[in-house]
């Protein structure tokens, strides 16, 4: 039986971004991104429910957040893995659980004037492709790649 976890989420950083070393010496970033959806209640009044979802990457894309400079209130596209972790609060001694999203890639969409540096970046993990997406290194599609579009 095939399996499939994947999660697609476009929204804002509600803060910027920690990125820290763990005991282990593996570079993370964490951070809250805001989803916001529309709807209309029984009275037909316009209503918006914003939903914060907490997002980790590691190693490279720790680096590439970092040197990207991503702060609060940009704009993003995430996709990734699902994943639950649980441990035991030490001031309470009560379980305390975690739903996070693992990052495998992901898109910057804030406008050039917001983050000149950063605007348009993107980023694949290399166990999901083999090298990082032509503009994670700030640079624009080559020219030669328009010679295979068929307009």
């Amino acid at each position: 039986m095939a399996y499939l976890n994947k999660v697609m989420l476009i929204g804002n950083l509600g803060k910027d971004p920690e990125i820290r070393m763990t005991t282990t010496g593996r570079k993370k970033v964490s951070f809250s991104l805001a989803t916001s959806r529309r709807y209309r209640d029984s009275n037909g009044e316009t209503k918006e429910i914003t939903d914060w979802h907490n997002i980790i990457g590691w190693g490279k894309v720790a680096d590439i957040f970092e040197s990207l400079n991503v702060r609060k209130g940009m704009s993003l596209f995430v996709e990734g893995t699902l994943s639950y972790r649980s441990w035991d609060d030490q001031a309470t001694g009560q379980k305390r659980y975690m739903t996070e999203v693992s990052i495998d890639t992901f898109q910057l969409l804030t406008p050039r004037s917001a983050n000149p540096s950063a605007a348009g970046t993107s980023y694949n993990r290399p166990s999901s492709a083999p090298s990082y997406d032509s503009n994670a290194n700030n640079s624009s599609p080559s020219s030669d790649m328009d010679d295979d579009l068929p307009f």
